[in-house]
């Protein structure tokens, strides 16, 4: 899968049909490609999965996804500084 080599991440957010849950993970695949493969996932009512940016799985059966949200992040940098 195409990872990102600039070092911001993909943020996805996945909402469960007949649910409130929703899943919210990052992974280092670029935004294209999750677009991609949650197109594909529905069209072809198959099983969308994705791997987070600990390397865990996430499967999610197409039937079930009532919405996704995908954008880019980037990391943010926390800490102190001199002026």
């Amino acid at each position: 899968m195409a990872k990102k080599e600039n070092g911001n991440k993909t943020s996805v957010r996945i909402g469960i049909s007949e649910t409130s849950q929703e899943l919210h993970f990052e992974t280092n695949l670029e935004t294209a490609k999750v677009i991609s493969l949650a197109n594909d996932a529905i069209t072809g009512n198959k099983t969308l999965e994705l791997t987070d940016i600990k390397e865990r799985t996430i499967l999610v059966p197409a039937g079930k996804i009532s919405y996704i949200e995908i954008g880019d992040t980037t990391d943010q940098k926390v800490g102190f500084t001199a002026l």
